[in-house]
């Protein structure tokens, strides 16, 4: 049966109060820019939930992207009827034998938002009840925890039928909680730090940071790939290049083995603030967890942060490998991640880096370099692609990959 609506219903909205509107605003433009590509479809948000009107448009594939808007509790496929009882019965008994399996229960679940309806909701629950015990043999009412709860909305426009709820992806609507920058290199950890940014209502804009000749364009392709790999949750986002040979080579001229990676970082951390002040980011977000890796310690974390007095956030400090490698795969970024294109954090990485690095030493090293001229540098030559929902950057194939192997 061809669904004519789908009814989503709010998730922590409802307990925003006075701002409960603007979180419904936003959500209402993220689902438009997660939908950009149907057309067709009528989004009208009202207090109370929102309905998207498909006209048409394939109802399974908007369901599919609509499970991973953030900021929805669920939502129910519907079908318009016309405001006769007669003719609602007939599709009610339809959409519930269509279900049917031997020994199912259901219950009719009737709501007015047009309370002038001649009949009110227990009038119209015994009359649905009725035909469809009359019409689908075998059938049982069962009014606690039913197979089948046909939920029934009397609107001015027409009745509308459901059967079922479909969970979405909870969490806030993002961009309800500012803006921020996610430090994306080319492995598992940052997508995910991302996705969970994201579920608490941030908009975030990639930076990642790319050496040429020694890191390729297959991997810069890989980071894009993984941030397309996110925008079904927001329908866009900006992917920030930043050019970092420059600052890689003098580093690993300049600075001591053991310092090289805490003064590469701390380099990253200059510029991602820099471009935060810029674009209006509020906060900056990595995929860092604690003693993973050597520059992942503690020690490591301060020294790195020094540079800094803007927040840095870690959606994923706490969770060991196999915790991130399980969202990692549900949002399906794992199998992109772990390609073997090299990053810029890998091919300049010293054989024994300081686990636990010394602020004052970082310092030191970083006085004989010209921090302000590579910074600037490094700034002039940043490139920001727009990327939607629907981008690709890689063949579906990987041939990339296929090469290597």
């Amino acid at each position: 049966m061809q669904y004519t609506e789908i009814m989503v219903r709010y998730g922590e909205l409802s307990t925003k109060g006075k701002n409960r509107r603007n979180f419904i605003d936003r959500l209402a433009f993220n689902v438009r820019s997660a939908m950009h590509d149907f057309p067709a479809l009528q989004i009208k948000a009202r207090r109370d939930r929102m309905h998207i009107y498909l006209n048409g448009e394939d109802s399974d594939k908007v369901i599919a992207r609509l499970k991973q808007v953030f900021g929805i509790q669920n939502f129910s496929p519907s079908l318009r009827v016309e405001r006769d009882v007669e003719a609602v019965k007939q599709v009610a008994a339809q959409l519930v034998q269509e279900k049917f399996f031997d020994g199912m229960t259901f219950k009719v679940n009737t709501r007015r938002s047009d309370h002038h309806f001649i009949y009110d909701t227990n009038e119209l629950n015994e009359m649905l009840g009725d035909y469809i015990l009359t019409h689908v043999p075998g059938i049982k009412v069962k009014m606690k925890d039913p197979d089948l709860t046909l939920r029934v909305e009397v609107r001015s426009d027409g009745i509308y039928l459901s059967h079922e709820k479909i969970q979405g992806a909870g969490g806030l609507p993002v961009g309800t909680a500012g803006k921020a920058m996610l430090m994306l290199s080319g492995g598992i950890d940052s997508p995910v730090a991302g996705y969970l940014a994201m579920k608490r209502g941030v908009d975030i804009e990639m930076v990642h940071f790319f050496s040429p000749p020694y890191t390729s364009e297959q991997a810069l392709n890989k980071a894009k790939e993984l941030t397309a790999k996110l925008t079904p949750y927001v329908g866009r986002i900006q992917f920030i290049e930043v050019p970092f040979t420059e600052i890689q080579e003098t580093v690993k001229h300049d600075v001591p083995s053991g310092y090289l990676m805490t003064v590469q970082r701390r380099f990253m951390l200059r510029l991602t603030e820099a471009l935060a002040h810029k674009r209006g980011g509020l906060a900056i977000f990595n995929g860092e967890a604690l003693g993973q890796v050597a520059s992942q310690t503690l020690e490591s974390m301060a020294a790195i942060n020094d540079v800094t007095t803007m927040p840095v956030l870690r959606p994923v400090v706490s969770m060991d490998k196999n915790e991130i490698i399980k969202i990692a795969q549900q949002i399906d970024t794992f199998d992109l991640s772990i390609m073997p294109f090299e990053d810029c954090c890998t091919v300049f990485a010293p054989p024994a880096p300081k686990t636990k690095p010394k602020i004052d030493r970082a310092r030191y090293y970083e006085e004989r370099l010209d921090v302000d001229g590579l910074i600037q540098r490094a700034l002039a030559g940043i490139k920001v692609t727009n990327i939607k929902i629907g981008d690709h950057f890689m063949n579906e194939d990987h041939d990339e990959f296929a090469e290597l192997l």
